[in-house]
Protein backbone atom coordinates (compact mmCIF):
# COMPACT_ATOMS: atom_id res chain seq x y z
CA UNK A 1 0.00 0.00 0.00
CA UNK A 2 1.51 3.41 -0.46
CA UNK A 3 -0.04 7.07 0.39
CA UNK A 4 0.04 9.93 -1.81
CA UNK A 5 0.16 13.73 -0.42
CA UNK A 6 -0.79 15.40 -2.94
CA UNK A 7 -0.29 19.77 -2.14
CA UNK A 8 -2.58 21.53 -4.56
CA UNK A 9 -4.26 25.03 -5.16
CA UNK A 10 -7.61 25.10 -3.73
CA UNK A 11 -9.62 26.15 -6.70
CA UNK A 12 -8.68 22.87 -8.51
CA UNK A 13 -9.88 20.31 -5.49
CA UNK A 14 -13.03 19.28 -6.90
CA UNK A 15 -11.80 18.99 -10.34
CA UNK A 16 -9.61 16.93 -8.76
CA UNK A 17 -12.16 14.80 -6.45
CA UNK A 18 -14.09 14.24 -9.14
CA UNK A 19 -11.48 12.71 -11.69
CA UNK A 20 -10.19 10.72 -9.24
CA UNK A 21 -14.04 9.44 -7.98
CA UNK A 22 -13.94 8.60 -12.08
CA UNK A 23 -10.53 6.22 -11.67
CA UNK A 24 -12.07 4.42 -8.46
CA UNK A 25 -10.97 6.36 -5.41
CA UNK A 26 -13.43 6.13 -3.02
CA UNK A 27 -12.10 8.23 -0.28
CA UNK A 28 -9.54 10.91 0.90
CA UNK A 29 -8.32 13.25 3.80
CA UNK A 30 -8.71 16.85 2.48
CA UNK A 31 -7.04 19.76 4.39
CA UNK A 32 -6.47 23.53 4.27
CA UNK A 33 -2.99 24.51 4.44
CA UNK A 34 -0.61 27.25 4.05
CA UNK A 35 2.77 27.03 2.71
CA UNK A 36 5.70 28.61 0.32
CA UNK A 37 8.14 26.77 -1.88
CA UNK A 38 9.97 28.81 -4.71
CA UNK A 39 6.79 31.36 -4.85
CA UNK A 40 8.10 32.57 -1.43
CA UNK A 41 4.89 34.37 -0.82
CA UNK A 42 3.75 37.42 -2.40
CA UNK A 43 2.59 41.05 -1.75
CA UNK A 44 -1.11 42.32 -1.45
CA UNK A 45 -2.06 45.99 -1.12
CA UNK A 46 -4.55 46.92 1.66
CA UNK A 47 -5.64 50.40 2.31
CA UNK A 48 -3.12 51.67 0.91
CA UNK A 49 0.07 49.83 2.64
CA UNK A 50 1.37 47.13 1.25
CA UNK A 51 2.20 43.74 2.82
CA UNK A 52 4.51 40.44 2.58
CA UNK A 53 1.59 37.39 2.48
CA UNK A 54 4.51 34.71 3.46
CA UNK A 55 2.23 31.60 3.56
CA UNK A 56 0.11 30.81 0.62
CA UNK A 57 -3.13 29.06 0.84
CA UNK A 58 -3.06 25.21 -0.49
CA UNK A 59 -5.36 21.95 0.21
CA UNK A 60 -3.64 18.63 0.73
CA UNK A 61 -4.95 15.45 -0.36
CA UNK A 62 -4.12 12.33 1.59
CA UNK A 63 -5.14 9.23 -0.18
CA UNK A 64 -4.14 5.16 0.65
CA UNK A 65 -4.61 3.39 -2.42
CA UNK A 66 -3.24 -0.32 -3.06
CA UNK A 67 0.08 -0.47 -4.94
CA UNK A 68 -1.50 -0.95 -8.30
CA UNK A 69 -3.58 2.24 -8.12
CA UNK A 70 -0.86 4.40 -7.28
CA UNK A 71 0.77 5.41 -11.14
CA UNK A 72 -2.75 6.22 -12.20
CA UNK A 73 -4.07 8.29 -9.07
CA UNK A 74 -0.64 9.93 -9.65
CA UNK A 75 -0.96 10.70 -13.81
CA UNK A 76 -4.87 11.74 -12.90
CA UNK A 77 -3.87 14.40 -9.99
CA UNK A 78 -1.04 15.77 -12.42
CA UNK A 79 -3.19 16.17 -15.10
CA UNK A 80 -6.06 17.86 -13.60
CA UNK A 81 -4.32 20.15 -10.74
CA UNK A 82 -1.68 21.31 -13.14
CA UNK A 83 -2.11 24.71 -14.22
CA UNK A 84 1.56 25.63 -15.69
CA UNK A 85 1.75 28.56 -13.40
CA UNK A 86 4.23 28.79 -10.30
CA UNK A 87 2.45 27.19 -6.99
CA UNK A 88 0.83 24.28 -8.65
CA UNK A 89 1.94 22.06 -5.53
CA UNK A 90 3.49 19.19 -5.16
CA UNK A 91 3.09 15.13 -5.23
CA UNK A 92 4.66 12.88 -2.26
CA UNK A 93 4.24 8.83 -2.71
CA UNK A 94 5.19 7.08 0.56
CA UNK A 95 4.86 3.23 1.90
CA UNK A 96 2.27 2.47 4.68
CA UNK A 97 3.04 -0.48 6.29
CA UNK A 98 -0.36 -1.12 8.15
CA UNK A 99 -4.26 0.10 8.01
CA UNK A 100 -6.66 -0.75 10.32
CA UNK A 101 -10.43 0.08 9.86
CA UNK A 102 -11.43 0.87 13.43
CA UNK A 103 -14.79 0.26 13.45
CA UNK A 104 -14.52 -3.20 12.16
CA UNK A 105 -11.16 -4.18 12.64
CA UNK A 106 -10.32 -4.84 9.21
CA UNK A 107 -6.43 -4.49 7.95
CA UNK A 108 -4.95 -3.40 5.02
CA UNK A 109 -6.41 -3.06 1.64
CA UNK A 110 -9.62 -4.55 3.46
CA UNK A 111 -9.53 -1.54 5.67
CA UNK A 112 -9.44 1.04 2.68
Amino acid sequence: MKKIDAIIKPFKLDDVREALGEIGVTGMTVTEVKGFGRQKGHTELYRGAEYMVDFLPKVKLEIVLAEEQVDLCVETILKIAQTGRIGDGKIFVTDVERVIRIRTSEEDEDAI
